[in-house]
């Protein structure tokens, strides 16, 4: 149990909130209050408890610790300077430069610094998620604790525990009032997550004042209702209390955890410590040097780092993390011997490769004019991939038996099983796009499902998983008008465009069965890249590829399919998803009044755009400037494939509540009105 602070312990949590209020004040911006008020909390966690070793911050069993407050991030970098935290991989290969340098933190909020104003992955691998949207972090350390579920029912033996690690998370108030906390906080509830741990920051503040002005919920209640097990600490400072807090955590078998911990923001300062000022502003020098002078602290000193407190952090956290990475090293070398099969897949997993011959398990798809929705054959190449990549996994927000995701014979993730591969996310889109970062953060390869309408649902996890370069893969169903009958309410207009202008996303419309195919074995070849997989209702023919371009130009996000009569186009369509087959038959009416078109499938914009410019003229000749693109959404960002000629087909309203037939008649998305814009495009 964590004794009553010492002197050093004492000092070293001073130097987290000097350091935080150096930073804001040199960064002129940034939130020294939290960082302030939590010091005690944060070092208590990584003094005693985080099972973690700062010389190699990629040991597969570490203990997470997220910190969900993201604007208090200076709490966060503190940490991980004074932790010692290498910037490399491994001790034997890794860098031995901190991955948070001192001067990294002088730099705070600068250009040149890794130091942002919220934590990012990308620019400091020893953050363990990015975060600063509140709840994002909250959510994102729910897939952290499924996947260490999943990967000790899948590895462990008895006798040999290779995975065990707790997820260790600092939210604020603000993270508790938004949604995507709320759902990830009943999927853990209901999942029994005994490794989960939120420490919340009942400061009573936010931005526009007193939390009384707009949340006044029971929070240990609301979260007994939901399954967990609830702790209090009526003092942030009273770090004995948070230990036996967090002790309780540590023995207990059933639930997640939630320690409520009472705080006075910018604890320390004076005149305005727990002011609302001290929240989001720097406190200023003179406020500045009345709370150095409160701590004991030299007034003139900047950037103090007495040595007493990385040596305190060395000799506890990381002498306890450097003994149980050792132990765990020693144990993979005995299950090396005693599990050859499991050691196999194991080392594969831990290496980021993807088993031998996994592409070999993709299905090809005879050509076939009723063909199938391209969300029936992306449920049987995802069928195939869970057979072929074990940590392939992930679910649909209650909708698997319309996404196509539900896995034969992989069984369902919960509480009784931890080693199915089927995840049950319930009616929670953002809860679960945000739980997929969680699992894709600890090496796996998850998928999550909903209809494309609701992408606006989980976009903002979805942004994250683009800015931490993770490859979640969103299979998004229903993608158009096609499908039918649900009306526009159900029927996706605008989110083509919003999913395609989202930076670091690639987005696929695959056109029929096999581009399907090509999607996912683009997809999996890239495991730092987010995609987003969108596919249709209803049928679209299985293409005879004889006398068209293979199936295989996904990869390079446009090709052609159909080439004009002579080679020499008077005019091209352009088409994705189950418009293509639109184009191709709009074509065969063009050729035969003479106009040679040329077809061309454009699954993936920002693929094709990546292509030299040699291949896009080779597809787009700048030449042909009559052009006619067609999809079944709005037309935002065609006019960069279209040029100044061009002419889009498609929606400019939202749907209607009719059959798909009806419904592409009606708006004019036949193979007749691409044949009519192709004309007027050539003035005939």
């Amino acid at each position: 149990m964590t004794a009553t602070a010492t002197a050093v312990d004492r000092l070293a949590i001073d130097t987290i909130r000097t350091l935080a209020m150096d930073a804001v004040e040199a960064a002129k911006s940034g939130h020294p209050g939290t960082p302030m008020a939590l010091a005690p909390v944060a070092y208590t966690v990584w003094k005693d408890f985080l099972r973690y070793d700062p010389s190699d911050r990629q040991w597969p069993n570490r203990d997470r610790f997220v910190l969900s407050c993201g604007h208090a991030s200076m709490l966060l970098y503190a940490l991980l300077h004074l932790a010692g935290v290498r910037r490399g991989g491994s001790p034997a290969t890794g860098s031995e430069e901190l991955a948070v340098p001192l001067d990294a933190i002088r730099r705070f909020r600068q250009l040149d610094s890794v130091c942002a104003g919220h934590p990012e992955h990308h620019l400091i691998a020893a953050v363990e998620t990015t975060t600063g949207p509140l709840g994002q972090g909250c959510g994102n350390s729910v897939g952290m604790a499924m996947a260490s579920k999943w990967l000790a029912a899948r590895y462990n033996r008895p006798g040999h525990v290779l995975f065990d690690f707790d997820t260790y998370v600092l939210c604020s108030d603000g993270d508790l009032m938004e949604g995507v906390a709320a759902e990830a906080a009943s999927l853990a509830g209901h999942l029994r997550l005994d490794n989960l741990c939120w420490i919340y920051d009942d400061n009573a503040i936010t931005i526009e004042g007193e939390t009384e002005l707009a949340f006044s919920e029971d929070v240990g209640r609301r979260f007994e209702g939901l399954g967990w097990r609830v702790e209090r600490v009526a003092d942030a400072n009273d770090t004995a209390a948070l230990g036996r807090a967090l002790e309780a955590f540590k023995g207990e078998t059933k639930r997640p955890t939630i320690v409520i911990v009472k705080s006075v923001i910018g604890y320390g300062a004076p005149t305005k410590a727990g002011s609302h000022a001290s929240h989001g502003a720097p406190l200023g020098a003179e406020e500045i040097k009345g709370a150095k002078a409160c701590y004991g602290w030299p007034a003139d000193a900047s950037f103090l780092v007495p040595p007493e407190v990385p040596a305190r952090l060395a000799a506890t956290c990381g002498a306890r993390g450097r003994e149980a990475r050792r132990l765990w090293q020693q144990g993979l070398e005995q299950y090396r011997h005693a599990e050859a099969a499991a050691a196999t897949e194991l080392g594969e997993f831990l290496g980021g490769t993807l088993p031998s011959g996994w592409q070999q398990r993709l299905p090809t798809f005879p050509a076939d004019p009723k063909g199938l929705a391209s969300r029936v054959s992306s449920g049987k190449v995802i069928e195939a991939l869970s057979g072929a990549v074990p940590w392939f996994l992930g679910g649909s927000a209650d909708l698997a038996p319309s996404t196509m995701t539900l896995v034969k014979d992989a069984g369902s993730f919960g509480h009784g099983d931890y080693s199915g591969r089927n995840m049950h996310f319930g009616i929670r889109e953002h809860g679960m796009a945000a739980a997929c970062n969680g699992l894709a953060l600890c090496g796996l390869r998850p998928y999550c499902a909903t209809f494309f309408v609701f992408f606006d649902y989980l976009k903002p996890a979805l942004r994250l998983s683009a800015l931490g370069e993770l490859g979640v893969i969103y299979v998004l169903t229903h993608d158009s008008i096609g499908l039918g009958e649900d009306g526009p309410t159900h029927q996706p207009i605008e989110q083509l465009a919003s999913a395609r202008a989202v930076p670091g996303v690639s987005v696929f419309r695959p056109a029929d069965a096999n581009e399907v195919t090509e999607t996912y074995r683009v997809v999996m070849g890239r495991p730092d890249r987010p995609a987003v997989i969108v596919l249709s209702r209803q049928n679209v023919a299985t293409l005879d590829r004889t006398g068209l371009g293979p199936g295989t130009g996904v990869a390079r996000g446009g090709y052609v399919l159909k080439e004009a009569y002579g080679g020499r186009p008077d005019c091209i369509l352009i088409g994705t998803g189950s418009e293509v087959s639109i184009c191709l038959d709009a074509a065969t009416m063009l050729a035969a009044e003479g106009v040679r078109a040329r077809v061309v499938s454009l699954p993936c914009w920002d693929l094709f755009a990546a292509q030299d410019a040699a291949y896009r003229e080779s597809v787009l000749p700048a030449a042909v400037t009559a052009r006619v693109a067609c999809e079944a959404a709005g037309g935002f960002g065609w006019e960069k494939w279209l040029g100044t000629a061009g002419v889009f087909v498609g929606m400019n309203s939202f749907g209607a509540s009719a059959s798909a037939g009806k419904l592409y008649e009606h708006f004019g998305i036949t193979a007749a009105g691409v044949a009519a814009a192709a004309r007027r495009t050539l003035g005939r």
